[in-house]
């Protein structure tokens, strides 16, 4: 079997770490996410995979994370059976493949065209109303392409803590105007976690910079006219933590305690 090199730097090197993490959960006795997928793109890849610092505590971290936000898209998809999905950065995620795209869905999976062309070798695409679209997500015209028609989620994973906060702002912005309703699903770093990014071995190892810390979720909503902030989960307080390593569920309980530390990482649910 011919393994891919790999040659990404920066910000979408860094989506090989969130990979590793899911291939490796999906070994794990007490798998969190089953990510067999994943497992075999790993194989498939020529990679020093040290590199991304990943252990089977932010392994079982990414699984988790990874599993709230499928939760989490799953429940629009019940509320809404006729939707659109909008996967942003979506790197090498299985996400699509996971949850399927159920019948009267459309999905679309957004990222770089070097990352897209990685993406179409490793994963075979899922079936359904799916599609592919090369372009940054700070750019104008991929949105323009996407109906307005149906009630809309967007998820983006790994994403916000890359982009700088006007840049986070406007997409946000064009998302809520361009759809009548829906929601928005991501993950963010709080700003101590901006300043202390170098302790990240994906982050410093790949030479990528995170630039946007979110303190105060509510900022958000004044936004868009009708977006409301429904959940605002802390890393610390993520179901499913009880599957983490012991070591793991020591050092959370630990950070949990530490005013500053313990809102280093959220998961965000706005409804708009």
């Amino acid at each position: 079997m011919e393994r891919e090199k790999i040659a990404l730097t920066g910000a979408p090197e860094t989506m090989l770490a969130t990979l590793y993490g899911r291939a490796l959960d999906s070994r794990a006795p007490r798998s969190v996410l089953h990510d067999e997928a994943a497992a075999r793109a790993v194989e498939r890849i020529e990679y020093d995979f040290r590199r991304t610092g990943i252990t089977a505590t932010t392994a079982a971290g990414v699984a988790l994370r990874g599993r709230q936000l499928d939760t989490w898209t799953r429940e629009f998809l019940a509320a809404h059976p006729e939707a659109t999905v909008l996967h942003l950065a979506c790197g090498l995620d299985t996400r699509a493949q996971r949850l399927g795209v159920p019948p009267g869905v459309r999905w679309v999976d957004l990222d770089h065209p070097d990352v897209v062309a990685l993406r179409e070798r490793l994963l075979p695409p899922p079936a359904g109303d799916y599609r592919l679209v090369r372009g940054s997500v700070t750019d104008e015209d991929w949105l323009e392409s996407v109906p307005a028609d149906r009630p809309t989620v967007a998820v983006f994973e790994g994403l916000s803590m890359y982009l700088r906060k006007e840049d986070g702002r406007r997409l946000i912005e064009r998302i809520t105007r361009r759809f009548p309703s829906g929601q928005l699903l991501f993950d963010c770093y709080g700003t101590i976690g901006i300043r202390l990014q170098k302790l990240v071995p994906a982050v410093r190892n790949a030479g990528a910079t995170l630039h946007w810390g979110i303190d105060d979720p509510h900022e958000l909503e004044a936004w868009h006219d009708g977006l409301v902030l429904l959940d605002a989960l802390r890393s610390v307080d993520m179901p499913g933590l009880d599957l983490l390593p012991l070591a793991g569920r020591i050092q959370l309980r630990v950070v949990a305690l530490l005013p500053k530390l313990r809102d280093v990482g959220r998961i965000l649910r706005y409804r708009f």
